[in-house]
């Protein structure tokens, strides 16, 4: 789980603008979704820099130069949890004679299990160079050339620290405590420190946020694409394995812990020594983890579910408290992450915690804002190249926050930064959902047409039969792979077979496309979208996905976002559910074994279907398509006990006026004010 930034930040008047690195312009036959993002995509690895600026005429905030060196102390015991050793690297500032600068700095900490490496850098992947990044996180030279002190953890179990690995494991947070409160007491430390680190690394802070005590010496944090609710983001979709998770990113964690580079490059006796008997807990704790999650999942036990392992791992649950400890939080997202569907819930859950209102509650259209919670979401992948291009960003949140420094970001009036996938422009604006959108109700009609007004026919309906495997060909193969597929495209200045086109996808029993007329009008589609698909089926299992793409008028057709639904975890909660004149535009559901309810075979049900939020506008003259099958293939996969119920199962899904299948999408128009 890594991340990249591309396109050029500016830090604006409004608080922090994001502006996009200048769009090829497009062919008529390309639709100008493609080109603004592979515009921005195709500039990795060798991305623009961030550009910060002043903020407001009072404000005249400039990146400081570098005028520090660097030095580090590695491998350095600190007590855990238990007294379990873990250790760090420490990267500080030097003079021009190599020695520790005079003064006092703030900390900036990150918390790695992909392995610190020996001289702050991290492996795979290394900041060496200032302003470098890492695809792990490791160092930031960047910040330390400018005036702090830089730690970077190897999570307990992982890297050069004992102890046992597991995922986001809660003693991982009660090592963190102890080593914050470490780093805070560190002779050149002035007793302030903030966090740093993308996807695994970023979650991480906002757990560490959400258990320290409101006087805590952690001051600032700055997570690069952080999930919100670790079951639904990262290991299941709908109730569905997500099977990029289970098996690639477990097995990717195995491998890289499994085996201690530094067992190769150390000269230190006692440490090698340490490393030998490390190494081989390492192996032994990551193989019983795996075996033991991955047995208890494909068996259907607690953890294939939204219940207590996962909830103790969710950063929903701590938002509340880094509001209480007033932490200040900038995140960073991307609308093709695999973290898309909960970094624009943080951003939300933040304010309103800050506005004292129901956590997990849409926010109102004119609720007040504040510019100590902010998230630029862009139309990046989750594995881009780490975090280039947010060194001068993360300069001004510290500055901000440790130094106190007069930089006006702390007053942004717009601190949401959300990129439209069909202008190539970031949005500055205030609330999610968005303001000015409004619910559209699209019908799905038995001639393969989404239209506004409901089916006459009193019988109208599609069959769908159940797959286990579908066309590969899709968005969800790179999504869920983290951009395996559209960053080399990118990177050769090709298109990305399938991930930017998927029209090619085969029809099939499995499919069914349903397309709207062409717009008469450009309109922006903004926000959460769901689909409630009303069906009856031959078994008492089913299961969904629903892709929404955009179609030219040549027939190209390029997909925006998609959503998934176990049907016997289709109950929905109306309370945590969104809702927008009245029409719900984010079903909520528990996902738990008590919400279970087996379908009943040829009886007519109605699935709610969370599709994940976008800011994408159509150009007039493009339609919007629903994309309904019974398969994603790799990307979803059914638990040996769901298999069961759902071979052999024959869907009818129903288009007629008693039993209307709809999808309602967020829309308003071009250039509204966003504010």
């Amino acid at each position: 789980m890594v991340l990249s930034v591309g396109g050029v930040l500016t830090a604006a008047s409004s608080g922090v603008t994001a502006a996009a690195a200048g769009a090829a312009p497009s062919d008529r036959g390309d639709p100008k979704v493609l080109t603004a993002k592979s515009s921005l995509v195709s500039l990795t690895p060798s991305l623009p820099k961030a550009v910060v600026r002043a903020t407001s005429a009072k404000h005249r905030w400039r990146p400081g130069k570098a005028i520090y060196g660097t030095a580090s102390r590695n491998q350095l015991k600190v007590k855990g949890a238990g007294g379990t050793t873990i250790r760090v690297n420490e990267i500080y500032p030097t003079d021009k004679h190599g020695k520790f600068a005079k003064g006092k700095f703030p900390v900036v900490m990150t918390m790695t299990p992909y392995g610190k490496g020996s001289g702050g850098s991290s492996a795979p992947g290394s900041a060496q160079k200032s302003g470098g990044g890492s695809v792990t996180g490791g160092a930031n030279n960047y910040l330390v050339q400018r005036g702090y002190i830089n730690i970077v953890e190897d999570v307990r179990g992982t890297g050069s620290s004992n102890g046992s690995w597991g995922l986001f494991d809660p003693i991982q947070q009660r090592d963190a405590v102890k080593l914050l409160h470490w780093a805070a007491h560190l002779k050149h430390s002035n007793g302030r420190v903030g966090t740093y680190g993308p996807s695994y690394l970023g979650i991480d802070q906002m757990l560490l946020a959400g258990t320290v005590h409101k006087h805590s010496p952690l001051k600032a944090i700055f997570p690069l694409v952080p999930a919100n609710d670790s079951y639904r983001d990262t290991a299941f979709m709908g109730g569905l394995l997500d099977f990029e998770f289970s098996e690639t990113y477990l097995g990717l964690t195995g491998t890289l812990n499994a085996f201690n580079p530094l067992r190769d490059t150390t000269t230190d006796a006692e440490l090698l020594a340490d490393l030998v008997a490390i190494e081989a807990d390492h192996a032994n704790g990551l193989a019983k983890y795996h075996a033991g999650i991955t047995t208890k999942i494909l068996a259907g036990g607690p953890e294939a579910y939204d219940e207590k392992y996962w909830r103790a791992r969710a950063p929903e649950t701590m938002l509340k408290r880094i509001a209480r400890n007033r932490i200040p939080a900038f995140m960073v997202g991307g609308e093709f992450d695999i973290f898309q569907h909960g970094e624009p819930l943080d951003y939300a859950a933040l304010q309103n915690a800050w506005a004292h209102r129901p956590l997990n509650a849409p926010m109102r259209p004119h609720q007040k804002v504040t510019g100590r919670y902010q998230l630029i979401d862009g139309p990046w992948e989750h594995l881009n190249g780490s975090s280039v291009g947010v060194d001068k960003l993360e300069l001004e949140w510290f500055d901000t926050w440790l130094k106190h420094k007069h930089t006006g970001m702390a007053h942004a009036r717009r601190p949401l930064h959300y990129y439209d996938l069909g202008t190539g422009k970031f949005r500055e604006t205030t609330n999610f959902p968005f303001r000015h959108a409004m619910p559209h109700r699209f019908y799905l009609h038995n001639d393969d047409s989404l239209r506004r007004n409901k089916p006459r026919s009193a019988a109208g309906s599609d069959v769908l039969a159940w797959s286990s495997s579908g066309s590969p060909c899709g968005r969800p193969i790179d999504q869920w792979a983290m951009g395996g597929v559209s960053i080399p495209s990118h990177m050769s200045g090709l298109k990305a077979a399938c991930a930017d086109d998927d029209s090619t996808t085969p029809e099939g029993p499995s499919l069914i496309r349903y397309t709207s007329r062409p717009l008469k009008r450009a309109r922006t589609l903004a926000g959460p979208i769901s689909a409630r698909i009303i069906a009856n089926a031959t078994t008492s299992e089913t299961q969904w996905v629903a892709e929404v793409e955009i179609v030219t008028p040549g027939g190209a057709a390029y997909p925006i976002s998609e959503g998934a639904l176990l049907g016997s975890l289709r109950k929905q909660v109306a309370r945590r559910s969104w809702h927008s004149h009245g029409r719900t535009i984010l079903p909520y559901h528990r996902y738990t074994r008590a919400s279970q309810h087996a379908v009943k075979p040829m009886a007519n049900t109605a699935y709610n279907i969370e599709i994940f939020p976008t800011l994408a506008t159509i150009p007039k003259g493009d339609s919007l398509r629903l994309t309904l099958s019974t398969s994603d293939t790799p990307h979803l996969t059914p638990l040996p006990s769901q298999l069961a119920k759902l071979t052999g199962g024959v869907y009818n899904v129903q288009t007629n006026h008693r039993h209307p299948s709809s999808v309602t999408v967020e829309l308003r128009k071009p250039g509204r004010a966003h504010r």
